[in-house]
C-alpha cells in the first residue's frame, strides 16, 4: 500500500513540475446575445496539434509553452462564429469569451466549428447528443414538441408502445436509464400515462444521452444517462418566447436581476382539455342521458436563477415542478388520480485557479402518486412516494494538456412509501391499511483522467465505487471505466469502452408500459442490486466535413434482473418482496449505425441497430430458459431529414421502422360444458413459453413545414406537422376474441367457443396540427 501512495504521489507531483513550465489560459466560453455558457466548445492551438473543450458549465484551461511570441487561440462552438485570439505564453491567464450565433455578425467571414470532426478525436463513444432547435422543427404528436420522442429516433434506442416517451437502451428496462434535469433525479419523465415527456423544450439548454462507456461520475442506472441541463436566462436583456397548440400552450420568460452578474428563467406549460370538457360538461348539465366528461390536465413549472458572486464563485438555484391530474365527480362518486415530480437544485462552482474547477451540488426529487375515490359511506386511498436528498461534490482538474482528470463523491439518502393503502367508512366501523415504508443511503466515490498517451492515442479510464445501506442489508462495488480512441487519421478513428454499473432501486412495474402506479422498491437483503457490464467497439469516419458515419457493436451481460412472479399480488401487498423474482439476462448488437450531417441546407441523420434481448434463468418462468422481452425488436430503423427549402421556409420529416414487439398471448382455450343450466363460459387457462408472438412491424411517416414570419416587434413562426402521414394503423395493445358457434347441448342452445384469434387496437391515425411559436 505505502508503494502505491508513493506512486500515485510521485505522479500527481510529475504532472505538477511538468505543468509549471508551461503558461496557463483559462477562462468561460459564453454566448455573447444571451450569457448562455457554452458546454463543449472547443479552444485550439492554431498550427499546433493542441487543444482542449470547456466542461458542463462553459469552463476551459489549456497549457502552453512559455515563449516571447504570441500564440493564436480559436475558440468556435456549433452554430456561432470562431473567434481567433492571440496571447502572450506567459504565466496564468484568466480570458472568458463570447461568441455570437451565426448571422448574427453581418458582412464578415463565418468560421463555423466542425462538431463532427471533434466527434471522430473524442473518446466519447456510445453518445447521442441533441440540440432544442432541431427538436423543434421535427413534426410532433398534436403538434407538442418532446426531446424525448426524439431521442427514440437515435440508433440504439428503442420507443415504448405507440406514441409514447418510453426509451429501452441497448436492451435494458424503462427503470434503467438514469434521467436527472440540472442533476437532480426525474423518476417518471412523462404525462399522460406516456404520451408526452415533463420537458418543456423551451427551458432546455442541453441533453445528452450515454448508452455505454459511462463516464465515472455517473452511476446508479445500468442502461443509460440522460442528462438533461436547463437554461440559465438571459443576463443581458429581458426576453420570452413561446408557443399556442392544439392541447397546449407554453410560456417562458428570461432576463437580467443584475446585467452580466445574474439572470432567471421562468418557463411554463399547461394543457387545457378540462377548460373544454368542462364547459360541455356545463352546457350539458341536467340532461338525464348525458354522461359527464372527465377532467384531464397537466403542467409543468421551470425556474432558475444564478448568481456571480465574484469572478471564482457562481450559484445557480434551480426547480422543477409538474403535476397530471384526473378527476371526476358526481352526486354519488368523487374519483382523483394525480402523479407527479418536483425536483430542486443548488450548485456552487468555485475556481481555485486555471488548472482547478469545482462545483458542489445539493439536490431533492419528489415523486409520488395518489388515486383517491370517495363514494357514498365510504373512501379509500392508494398512493406510493419516493423521495431523495442527495450532496455531491466534483473536481475538474487539468494539470496539462495530456491529462484532464475528474473525482468526486456524492451521497443521497432515500425514502420510500410502498403501496400505501387507506380506505374505510365514513362513521369509522370499518377501517383498513397496508403499505411499507423503507429508506436507505447511497454513496459514491469516483476517479477518472482523459489520458493523451500518444499523438494518435486517447485513454480515459477511471473507477467508481459505489455503496448502499438499508439495514440490514449493505452493498459495495467496484465500477471500472475504460474508453480509448486511436486516430487513424484525421478522419477515421477506432474506438473502444468497457463499464461495470450497479443499480440499487428498482421499478416495479406490471405492464409493457411505463404507468404512473408503477413502484419504486430499494435494494434489501433478498432483493440484491441489479448489475451491468457493457463492451462496445466502434470506427468513425468523416466524409468531407459535414457527413460522419459511426458504427459501433456491442454486448451486455445483466444480472439480478427483477420480475413478478405469474399471478403476483401487487396492489395492497405488505409483502411485496415474496411477488419477486430474480434472474439474469443479456443484449447483443453486430451493427449500431448512425450516419448524420450537421451543416447545409439538408440535416439530419440516419440511424439503425440490429439486436437481440433476452431475459432467463427466473424460477418458474418458462422453466428457466431464456425467452425475448417485450422490447425485443429485432430491426430498427430511423430517417430524419430537415431541409431548408428557403431563408423563410423549412421542411422537415421523420420515418420510423421497427420490427414487432413481443407479447404473451394464450396458446390454448378450454370451455365448461357440464354446468347445468349456466351459459358456456369460455376460459384461456392455457399458456405456452413466454412472448413468442411478435406485433405486426411498427411503420410510421410525419411531415412538417416550418413558416418563419417576420414583425418588427418579435420573430414568430408557424409549424405544420402531420402525424402518421399515410395512416398506418400500428398495434397498440393485442387481445384475444373468441369464436362461438351455437350448439344444442342437452336439449339447450348455448354459444360454444370454437377458435380465437388476437386482434390489434391502434389509437392514431393521421393527426394534422398547427402550432404557433413567438419569441421577442
Amino acid at each position: 500500500m505505502q508503494k502505491l501512495l508513493l506512486l500515485v504521489f510521485g505522479l500527481a507531483l510529475s504532472l505538477s513540475l511538468n505543468a509549471q513550465k508551461n503558461a496557463i489560459v483559462s477562462g468561460v466560453l459564453r454566448d455573447a446575445q444571451n450569457g448562455e455558457t457554452l458546454i463543449g466548445a472547443t479552444v485550439e492551438v492554431l498550427g499546433q496539434n493542441k487543444g482542449n473543450i470547456s466542461n458542463e458549465y462553459g469552463f476551459y484551461s489549456i497549457s502552453l509553452p512559455e515563449g516571447n511570441d504570441s500564440i493564436a487561440l480559436r475558440f468556435s462552438y456549433l452554430g456561432y462564429e470562431s473567434l481567433v485570439r492571440k496571447v502572450m505564453p506567459r504565466g496564468e491567464q484568466k480570458i472568458n469569451i463570447s461568441l455570437y450565433p451565426v448571422g448574427a455578425l453581418l458582412n464578415e467571414v463565418v468560421v463555423q466549428a466542425n462538431q463532427l470532426a471533434e466527434k471522430v478525436k473524442s473518446t466519447e463513444m456510445s453518445v447521442a447528443t441533441l440540440s432544442t432547435k432541431d427538436v423543434k422543427s421535427l413534426p410532433a404528436l398534436f403538434g407538442e414538441v418532446d426531446i424525448i420522442k426524439i431521442l427514440q429516433l437515435k440508433p440504439g434506442i428503442t420507443p415504448g408502445a405507440e406514441g409514447t416517451t418510453g426509451l429501452f437502451v441497448r436492451g435494458g428496462n424503462s427503470d434503467q436509464n438514469l434521467i436527472v434535469l440540472d442533476e437532480a433525479v426525474v423518476y417518471n419523465a412523462s404525462h399522460l400515462f406516456g404520451f408526452f415527456s415533463t420537458f418543456n423544450s423551451d427551458a432546455v439548454k442541453d441533453l445528452k444521452v450515454y448508452k455505454g462507456g459511462f463516464p465515472a461520475q455517473y452511476g446508479g442506472r445500468l442502461s443509460s444517462v440522460i442528462d438533461v441541463r436547463m437554461k440559465e436566462g438571459n443576463n443581458q436583456k429581458f426576453s420570452g418566447s413561446g408557443g399556442l397548440g392544439l392541447i397546449a400552450s407554453r410560456l417562458t420568460l428570461e432576463g437580467p436581476i443584475q446585467k452580466d452578474k445574474s439572470s432567471f428563467i421562468v418557463s411554463g406549460r399547461r394543457t387545457y382539455a378540462d377548460i373544454i370538457t368542462r364547459a360541455i360538461n356545463n352546457a350539458n348539465e341536467g340532461k338525464e342521458d348525458y354522461n359527464k366528461i372527465p377532467d384531464y390536465y397537466f403542467y409543468d413549472l421551470n425556474t432558475k436563477v444564478n448568481f456571480t458572486l465574484s469572478e471564482k464563485d457562481r450559484l445557480y438555484l434551480s426547480g422543477y415542478f409538474g403535476r397530471d391530474v384526473f378527476k371526476f365527480r358526481d352526486q354519488t362518486f368523487n374519483f382523483l388520480f394525480d402523479w407527479g415530480n418536483a425536483t430542486g437544485s443548488a450548485r456552487w462552482n468555485h475556481t481555485f485557479g486555471p488548472k482547478l474547477f469545482a462545483n458542489t451540488t445539493f439536490t431533492y426529487s419528489d415523486y409520488r402518486y395518489r388515486i383517491q375515490n370517495v363514494l357514498q359511506g365510504f373512501s379509500f386511498q392508494l398512493g406510493s412516494n419516493i423521495r431523495d436528498a442527495n450532496t455531491k461534490i466534483d473536481f475538474y482538474y487539468q494539470p496539462s494538456n495530456k491529462h484532464t482528470i475528474r473525482f468526486g463523491a456524492n451521497a443521497t439518502y432515500h425514502a420510500f412509501e410502498v403501496g400505501r393503502l387507506r380506505a374505510g367508512s365514513d362513521d369509522g366501523s370499518i377501517r383498513f391499511e397496508s403499505g411499507q415504508n423503507f429508506d436507505g443511503m447511497e454513496y459514491g466515490m469516483y476517479f477518472a483522467d482523459e489520458w493523451v498517451a500518444a499523438p494518435r492515442l486517447k485513454i480515459n479510464y477511471g473507477a467508481r465505487i459505489s455503496m448502499w445501506q438499508n439495514n440490514p442489508a449493505f452493498y459495495a462495488a467496484f465500477e471500472p471505466r475504460a474508453a480509448l480512441n486511436y486516430a487513424v487519421s484525421e478522419r477515421f478513428s477506432l474506438k473502444g469502452s468497457y463499464s461495470r454499473m450497479n443499480q440499487y432501486v428498482h421499478l416495479l412495474a406490471s405492464s409493457g408500459l411505463s404507468l404512473p402506479t408503477d413502484i419504486w422498491y430499494p435494494s434489501t437483503k433478498g432483493i440484491k442490486p441489479e448489475i451491468s457490464d457493457q463492451v462496445a467497439i466502434g470506427a468513425s469516419y468523416l466524409i468531407g466535413k459535414n457527413v460522419l458515419i459511426t458504427w459501433e457493436a456491442w454486448y451486455k451481460w445483466l444480472q439480478n434482473q427483477i420480475d413478478f412472479k405469474d399471478g403476483a399480488e401487487i396492489f395492497a401487498n405488505n409483502n411485496l418482496e415474496e411477488e419477486l423474482i430474480v434472474g439474469k439476462g443479456y443484449a447483443y448488437s453486430p451493427i449500431e449505425l448512425e450516419i448524420e450531417k450537421k451543416e447545409g441546407k439538408l440535416t439530419g441523420w440516419i440511424g439503425y441497430t440490429l439486436a437481440w434481448v433476452r431475459r432467463g434463468e427466473f424460477e418458474g418462468i418458462n422453466g428457466g430458459a431464456y425467452f425475448p422481452p417485450r422490447f425485443d425488436t429485432r430491426h430498427n430503423l430511423s430517417v430524419v431529414a430537415m431541409y431548408k427549402l428557403t431563408k423563410k421556409i423549412q421542411l422537415t420529416g421523420s420515418w420510423v421502422y421497427t420490427s414487432g414487439y413481443t407479447s404473451w398471448l394464450p396458446s390454448g382455450l378450454f370451455s365448461f360444458l357440464d354446468v347445468p343450466g349456466a351459459p358456456t363460459q369460455p376460459v384461456v387457462p392455457i399458456y405456452g413459453p413466454r412472448n413468442t408472438f411478435r406485433y405486426p412491424a411498427y411503420q410510421r411517416f410525419d411531415l412538417g413545414v416550418v413558416f418563419k414570419l417576420r414583425s418588427r416587434r418579435f420573430e414568430n413562426d408557424l409549424t405544420i406537422s402531420v402525424y402518421n402521414a399515410l395512416d398506418r394503423r400500428n398495434p397498440y395493445f393485442l387481445y384475444v376474441d373468441f369464436d362461438t358457434q351455437q350448439q344444442n347441448i342437452g336439449g339447450q342452445i348455448v354459444d360454444t367457443p370454437v377458435g380465437f384469434q388476437a386482434k390489434q387496437v391502434s389509437l392514431f391515425p393521421v393527426l394534422p396540427s398547427v402550432t404557433w411559436n413567438f419569441k421577442f
